[in-house]
């Protein structure tokens, strides 16, 4: 399926008078063990851990990064299990370049993921994700299920609260910066200020953007966002689900998480025929006490995911069957 592109240029180096390429539009800076990899007239950034074993694409959730506090974790703990592990920028995700197109973002990400897969050469494989990278799994094993062995997902987004709080943090306040003061004003929202310092480059490729079609492209993500029947995830036609048909683990969110509802869990056992459904390996409420000591100040850093780690024995259980 094709998807209309925003302009933007390709990770372009502008050299000054010695020759010398600037700051604003160079690179990400790799560290040891990072490569890139070229989709759709952008650059994501991926490494892989372990030497043998099959693969297990891991994807976290929101727009963090494969460096996300909580995610090595539980790479490692798979890898130690006897699989290679890849991690990858999405997207508008930590050094990777920012991208615009397609029906939704988790459309462009599954696109992107499948594009890296079957470039690397490493398909198929399984892929495993968390909140938002559970639903951009699921959505790759419904696009390209001859890509896919397995899959694994937890913390799924879902219900009108989870849906509306989505779409009001990452998509409104570039749509409120777009209307205000076009492109220059998209690049001082906070989030997008992060995409630049990892990867200067991006810089350019959002002023290289037209803001009519960012805009345009904006609000159709924003609309993905709007609970709609028959959308048991955000942006998702629940007829899609059938499509899975690969050996699928759940495992179910916490009894109150209005993020990830159990409901939610639920359903998508429910669509997914022959489904695995299992209890979280967490405590009940470990979302809603993590999110807790974040907003008063107990927590400096992002400690959302630090329970990811304890999903590894099920996982690995699963997968060896």
């Amino acid at each position: 399926m094709e998807h209309p592109h925003l302009p933007g240029p390709r990770r372009r180096q502008r050299r000054g008078g010695a020759g010398v390429t600037t700051l604003e539009t160079a690179g990400p800076q790799l560290k040891r063990g990072e490569k890139t990899f070229d989709v759709n007239g952008g650059t994501v950034v991926y490494e892989i851990l372990g030497k043998t074993g099959e693969f297990i694409a891991l994807t976290p959730g929101g727009r963090f990064s494969k460096d996300i506090e909580g995610l090595r974790p539980l790479a490692q703990a798979l890898v130690k299990g006897g699989y290679r592990v890849l991690l990858w920028d999405r997207p508008n995700c930590g050094k990777s370049d920012v991208q615009f197109y397609g029906q939704s973002e988790s459309h462009m990400r599954a696109e992107t993921l499948h594009a890296l897969i079957t470039g690397l050469g490493i398909g198929p494989c399984i892929l495993a994700g968390g909140s938002g990278g559970a639903r951009d799994s699921m959505l790759t094993t419904m696009l390209y299920p001859e890509m896919v062995r397995k899959l694994v997902v937890w913390n799924i987004v879902g219900g009108i609260y989870g849906t509306f709080v989505l779409g009001s943090y990452y998509i409104v306040p570039s749509i409120l910066a777009v209307r205000g003061t076009g492109m220059q004003g998209v690049i001082h929202v906070d989030e997008w200020k992060q995409r630049i310092a990892e990867n200067p480059a991006n810089r350019e490729r959002f002023l290289a953007t037209d803001p009519d079609d960012f805009l345009k492209l904006m609000l159709r993500w924003l609309n993905a966002f709007v609970s709609k029947p028959g959308q048991t995830i955000p942006g998702v036609d629940d007829e899609m689900f059938d499509r899975i048909r690969v050996p699928t683990l759940i495992i179910r969110g916490g009894e109150n998480d209005m993020d990830h509802p159990k409901r939610t869990s639920l359903e998508v056992n429910c669509l997914i025929k022959g489904s695995t459904l299992i209890d979280p390996p967490w405590p009940e409420d470990a979302w809603e006490r993590a999110s807790e000591a974040r907003a008063s100040g107990k927590v400096k850093r992002f400690n959302m995911f630090d329970t990811w780690v304890q999903a590894a024995p099920a996982i690995l259980d699963f997968l060896g069957r």
